[in-house]
């Protein structure tokens, strides 16, 4: 792509002539042979087009190109209904209460909400593109208009600050670890829909007022949505592909093996964690892959080495009710017979000037070179699937794959791509085949694969791990923003690492150990690390005794947790939802970016900092329950609290219910049709309660709620709530 100095050279779009009209389509002619579509592709969302005519055509789409469409987009087709008129300068397109002016000489665009407008272009070059001798080489931007203060979320996992205005985001550096979606809590999001390479350059200038997006596609194509940050994302992922359902047990504790351990000394340890009665359900076997393609023949094999009896393995860990995962990847090693084979069948990665090309060595393959399997091919794909299919039938719990690998420009796959296109399917393709063989046939699909990769519509494919960070303060802070950046675009979940065993344990001591493990109970999920510095029993008897107290938390909260993941498939909310994402209403709420909503009805405001004391705000328009004292406290108002080794800054959302299991050691322990114990209430019931495999209803009537489905259930009510059971029927309403 050239560098943006370059970009004087741009073509800016002119004129558009309306050429043809349909409910959800509108066709301008915008003269030089380019054609722009606009859609009212779903309430609040437009898309707009802009190319050669034979490209926007999508009846006559290749077979290629339609399988490229569906990796972005789950829903192709408009389901949205406009109509258009004549204004003063150009046109109007009007959805409900949704608008987008365009106006002519140049091109720009106003989108509009209850006659608000919440986004506009900004400059007279506020389309533009340049064609560089081939359709290859063709790029466009697209610029819009930023207020002052104006903040921006999402475009992928981030470290620092929440608010991505100011910071330069490249879609196919792996380094940039982004996601394509950016959003503002004035009220509108932008997503460019395309594999090829994407700058997004809001506001990187000093005081610059302009978001800047450099696309280099034959094709521009945008999506443009209207709404609240939680709309925002509903239509998002209803466009891009929801979340996966993850199983029962991939919600309980996970354990991520030691460096050079032996499944005989993991398994010891997990014994030892049953021992203590800290509950436990996956072990994550380390580094490097587990099994591979054997050296002669396109066939899996476990590294023989680390497990000469694999399935002794595996019944060893089913024996304390633990599931396994393990890492892999396509990789064929370089120099074996299978190498040459697979080079001469055009099944791996190559280079554009011939033959195979040859990756350095990494953690999975042991630093051995190796080929990438070209997963493009569907033959490749197929048989990566199929051999994975197996290893699940023989009773392995979730195969693990990162495959964010930095392909050089020069790679192309069979099918023809290369260079950033490449780039970002490749690690799709990886995880999408991988899922195809833990789901099988099961309707609805159900499974989880740990990945660290990110690429654009990663929240279909569950499951998202956290990055190692240090054992320090600054780490535990580290992994909370990386989780609730990229939850801002939609991916539902990830799991924190609690410490990292690959950097120095020095700054790890009893105190951030227990906040960390609290913060991780209040979470999507958490890994701990086996080590023995470490494990809970590494800081004391008395930590010990505290890490009991939290894990009997976090089980009790699995009911609620899937319920929040639940959420995500239906709504494409995470389930850590940050201040800005929840709140977009109140400016206050957004500068308090560390604290988020677990699900929709628990505040947490985790402690990030050594010390006892808390600051919390909680945001204005709500009330709020304190779950270590049952105090009840307005919105709008900042609080110092003083919060023990077994206590959190966790806060009921007024008019939410709180559902809880039962305790136990493993999800193994669930009663899976039933695996509800408790009912904690905050206030009136208004919305149904989140929780999974166990639905109860919720209805409103005359100043009460009936709720169907928690016979035999102790249910808490809050203050001035009263409760009356009768059969299955529970009754809340106010005390008289």
């Amino acid at each position: 792509m050239p560098p943006k100095s370059s970009l004087v050279q741009l073509t800016p779009l002119e004129n558009a002539q309306l050429s043809t009209s349909r409910p959800s389509r509108f066709d301008f002619d915008l003269g030089d042979g380019l054609l722009l579509a606009v859609e009212a592709h779903a309430p609040g969302v437009f898309r707009l087009r802009c190319g050669d005519p034979a490209l926007l055509n999508d009846e006559k789409a290749s077979p290629r190109m339609r399988a490229l469409a569906e990796m972005l987009l789950a829903r192709q087709e408009a389901v949205g209904e406009a109509t258009v008129a004549p204004r003063a300068g150009g046109w109007r397109i009007e959805q409900g209460d949704v608008t987008l002016d365009l106006q002519t000489a140049p091109l720009r665009i106003t989108l509009s909400r209850g006659g608000h407008a919440v986004l506009s272009s900004a400059g007279s070059n506020a389309f533009a593109h340049q064609a560089l001798g081939s359709p290859e080489d063709a790029f466009w931007t697209a610029s819009f208009a930023l207020k002052a203060g104006e903040r921006i979320y999402g475009l992928g996992e981030t470290p620092g600050d929440l608010n991505r205005r100011g910071e330069a985001v490249v879609s196919d550096d792996p380094a940039h670890r982004a996601l394509p979606l950016a959003w503002s809590p004035r009220g509108w999001g932008v997503y460019a829909n395309t594999l090829h390479r994407v700058e997004h350059d809001p506001g990187v200038a000093p005081a610059s007022s302009t978001y800047l997006l450099t696309i280099a596609d034959p094709v521009l194509d945008l999506f443009l949505f209207a709404g609240e940050p939680g709309e925002i994302l509903n239509q998002y992922t209803a466009l891009t592909g929801r979340a996966g359902q993850p199983v029962l047990w991939a919600m309980g504790a996970w354990l991520q093996q030691a460096q050079g351990e032996t499944p005989e000394q993991t398994a010891a340890l997990v014994e030892r964690l049953r021992t203590e009665q800290i509950p436990l359900d996956v072990v994550s076997l380390a580094l490097p892959a587990a099994w591979g393609f054997q050296s002669d023949k396109s066939a899996l094999e476990w590294d023989a080495q680390r497990f000469p009896d694999p399935k002794q393995m595996l019944a060893l860990f089913q024996k304390h009710h633990v599931h396994v995962s393990a890492s892999c990847l396509p990789a064929v090693i370089q120099g074996s017979i299978l190498f040459e084979e697979l080079e001469d069948r055009g099944w791996l990665l190559a280079k554009d000037e011939g033959g195979a090309q040859v990756f350095d060595g990494c953690a999975a393959t042991g630093g051995r070179a190796y080929g990438l399997l070209d997963l493009t091919h569907r033959d490749a794909y197929n048989l990566w699937v199929d051999r994975h299919r197996q290893l699940m039938e023989d009773g392995l719990g979730a195969p693990a794959c990162s495959t964010q690998i930095d392909i050089p420009d020069g790679v192309s796959a069979r099918s023809g791509e290369s260079g950033a296109a490449l780039r970002t399917q490749y690690p799709f393709l990886a995880r999408r085949a991988l899922f195809d063989a833990v789901a099988g046939h099961k309707v609805p699909p159900e499974g989880v694969i740990p990945s660290t990769d990110l690429f654009p519509a990663a929240q279909r494919l569950p499951w998202q791990t956290g990055p190692q960070v240090p054992n320090t303060w600054d780490g535990l802070e580290y992994s909370l923003r990386t989780s609730l950046s990229i939850g801002a675009s939609g991916v539902p979940v990830q799991t924190h690492h609690i410490g990292s065993a690959t950097a120095s344990r020095e700054g790890m001591d009893a105190e951030l150990y227990v906040r960390w493990l609290a913060m991780g109970v209040f979470s999507a999920n958490f890994s701990f690390q086996g080590v023995d510095d470490l494990m809970p029993w590494a800081f004391g008897a008395q930590t010990l005794g505290h890490a009991r107290t939290w894990m009997n938390w976090r089980y009790r909260l699995i009911p609620y947790v899937l319920g929040a993941i639940e959420d995500a498939a239906r709504t494409g909310l995470p389930v850590q939802r940050s201040m800005a994402m929840s709140f977009p209403n109140d400016p206050d709420a957004h500068a308090w970016d560390l604290q988020y909503l677990l699900g929709p009805a628990l505040l947490v405001a985790p402690i990030t900092k050594p010390g006892s004391e808390a600051k919390v705000y909680l945001p204005k328009g709500e009330a709020w329950w304190d779950l270590n004292t049952g105090h009840r406290y307005e919105g709008g108002t900042v609080w110092t609290l003083t919060c023990s080794p077994e206590q959190y800054p966790v806060f009921g959302r007024e008019g939410h219910m709180l559902c809880l299991g039962p305790l136990a050691q493993h999800a193994g322990e669930f009663n899976s049709a039933r695996i509800l114990d408790e009912v904690w209430m905050f206030g009136m019931p208004m919305h149904n309660p989140v929780v999974m495999r166990n639905k109860i209803r919720v209805m409103q009537m005359q100043g009460s709620s009936y709720i169907k489905g928690l016979e035999g259930l102790r249910i808490l009510p809050s203050e001035g709530l009263e409760v009356k059971r009768r059969g299955a029927e529970v009754r809340i309403s106010h005390a008289r």
